[in-house]
């Protein structure tokens, strides 16, 4: 199988433009200090992106009507949210909530 020039060049490319925006802050910010203000309002981002995507897997869009929420996701995130007071580790949520929704898969329950 030939790779032809064109191709390779696209794929250097979108590597690079998907690497660049993505690395390109940390270099920058990481030769600046920034104020209080500023490191203060980036330390809650994280968690806002979090909350942003845990809500957007347990709602369903009904175009006209309240949004709906996914049973078997509301179901799994239920003991994940539990693990997550409880231990406040990141990887122990994780295993939890992949092993919660696979027994739910797998009995049929969702």
């Amino acid at each position: 199988m030939e790779i032809s020039l064109y191709t390779l060049l696209a794929v250097i490319g979108c590597g690079i433009v998907t690497w660049l925006p993505r690395v390109a802050p940390f270099i920058l910010v990481r030769k600046w200090d920034l104020p209080e203000v500023v490191m203060q309002y980036l330390s809650y981002v994280p968690l806002c992106i979090l909350t942003a995507l845990f809500i957007q897997g347990l709602l369903v869009d009904h175009p006209g009507h309240f949004p709906g929420i996914k049973l078997d996701n509301l179901l799994a995130a239920l003991p994940s949210i539990l693990t997550a007071i409880l231990t406040k580790s990141l990887l122990w949520v994780v295993i939890i909530g992949v092993v919660s929704m696979a027994a739910l898969r797998l009995f049929g329950i969702a």
